[in-house]
């Protein structure tokens, strides 16, 4: 079993194969969060998806505090370190790690970046696969993403102005294919969408057998 938490924005905490991964978890500056960064007692590994402060928001902080591994792409994974974390995986796009029974890898994201690349991950334990897309927009291997890894879950990115609006969005769905699609990256600022109610009609039109899950800021989903 899997089980996946959104903290509001592009935030989660999946629970797999005994560890706990936090996955941008941007809390003290997020109007979503249920949480602070104070409050995260355990992590077990943290990866963030690209250097933009909604995304990397208090990864360094939480690392230092809990000793999680960071993992990133390589140029954000050194400015970790000058940072004073002290366990970093720094891998680039295409590349995977294992930390313990968890397995993550790299896949690209259509965005922008100071710090490397834009990405997003693939978490896998325990005969599941969840797929984090990160701040991207609309790009056609998301097909082959399905093809390959076959993911359980996916969060995707609805809000628009930044990442993908509903429309697009709900293409990307029907190109993955996965089991679950998760919303993100929504209501948090004016600009973006307020609500995920398009691309819930939009994936039931157009791939009705995906599952699409709207989560609460601290609500969480059992795979």
């Amino acid at each position: 079993m899997a089980k996946v938490t959104w903290f509001g924005h592009a935030a989660f905490k999946v629970e797999v194969a005994g560890k706990t991964v936090l996955i941008d978890p941007w809390l003290d500056g997020n109007p979503s969060s249920p949480i602070k960064a104070a409050e995260i007692a355990k992590a077990d590994v943290i990866y963030v998806t690209h250097d933009h402060g909604d995304h990397l928001g208090d990864a360094i902080k939480i690392c230092k505090k809990t000793k999680a591994v960071f993992v990133a792409t390589f140029e954000l994974g050194n400015y970790a370190e000058e940072n004073g974390v002290s366990n970093v995986i720094g891998l680039n796009i295409g590349g995977s790690a294992e930390v313990d029974e968890v397995k993550l890898t790299v896949v690209h994201a259509t965005h922008t970046s100071s710090k490397g690349a834009p990405t997003g991950v693939i978490v896998e334990g325990e005969g599941k696969r969840i797929y984090h897309m990160g701040d991207t927009g609309l790009f056609s291997d998301l097909s082959l993403f399905g093809k390959f890894h076959k993911p359980d879950l996916a969060m995707v990115p609805i809000g628009g102005f930044y990442t993908m609006g509903a429309r697009e969005a709900a293409e990307a769905i029907a190109l993955l294919k996965p089991k679950v699609a998760v919303p993100m990256h929504y209501g948090t600022f004016p600009v973006l969408a307020q609500s995920a109610d398009e691309f819930v009609r939009l994936v039931r039109e157009k791939t009705p057998r995906v599952k699409v899950v709207v989560l609460k800021p601290g609500e969480s989903y059992m795979l």
